[in-house]
């Protein structure tokens, strides 16, 4: 099938899902995570009508960036962001979704007031307390969103989470639930219900998502088709 085949296809599953809260397709952000997938494909996405695209590398992105992969659309920064690379990403990417740690909050913070802009974040639960994987613990996000919204540099628009790679169903979407309640608890307590976004989901389990409550979600695989980690 083709990207724009996926991208219809992956439409009406989304579409379905959100009708089963009281929602449509139309309250979900579909962001194509274009990792290992070159400014054509990209492109093609864009046609299709995804809402924004999602790069996992810094390298990969700063080259697509220069290849105009991504006119059309939002960029989106998804994956693990070290701080020594926080200056080639702050005003690059429209929004980032990985910030794990106080300290990357404070250096994106840093980097945006240097350029005079407010870099848009997305607060990252670690949600399964995984040692290897960044994030903040569920119980340490709360502060975290507190602090952020005191910083000048950042503007905290929600919340994002990856459960473990081996966790099974109904695992994930307990997962799922979870990060939706500190959603929810933060939005009220903190942002006076001013946070948009949400972002749970992937290719295996982006319905399941969207059941639990999340309304942007990450689609890699289901868009552009099995990577090639051989390249």
């Amino acid at each position: 099938m083709s990207i724009r085949e996926n991208v219809e296809a992956i439409r009406a599953e989304i579409d379905a899902a959100a009708r089963e809260t009281g929602r449509t397709g139309a309250d979900i952000t579909l962001v194509g995570a274009s990792k290992m997938n070159d400014a054509d494909a990209c492109q093609q996405a864009i046609a299709a009508g995804i809402d924004a695209l999602g790069e996992n590398r810094v390298q990969e992105m700063t080259a697509k960036l220069a290849q105009d992969a991504y006119r059309g659309a939002p960029l989106h920064f998804i994956g693990h962001l070290q701080r020594n690379k926080v200056r080639q990403v702050v005003g690059k990417a429209d929004l980032i979704q990985s910030i794990g740690s106080l300290e990357l909050l404070s250096e994106v913070d840093k980097q945006a007031q240097k350029l005079g802009l407010v870099q848009d974040i997305l607060l990252e639960v670690n949600i399964g307390d995984e040692a290897a994987k960044s994030g903040f613990a569920p119980e340490a996000v709360v502060a975290a969103a507190a602090q952020a919204k005191e910083l000048p540099g950042v503007r905290v628009r929600g919340l994002m989470t990856i459960p473990p790679a081996d966790a099974s169903r109904a695992e994930n979407i307990a997962y799922f639930q979870k990060v939706r309640a500190l959603y929810v608890d933060i939005n009220k307590k903190i942002y006076d219900n001013g946070l948009e976004y949400l972002s749970m989901g992937m290719s295996g389990d982006f319905a399941d998502a969207i059941r639990a409550g999340a309304n942007m979600v990450r689609v890699g695989t289901a868009i552009f088709g099995a990577r090639d980690y051989s390249k």
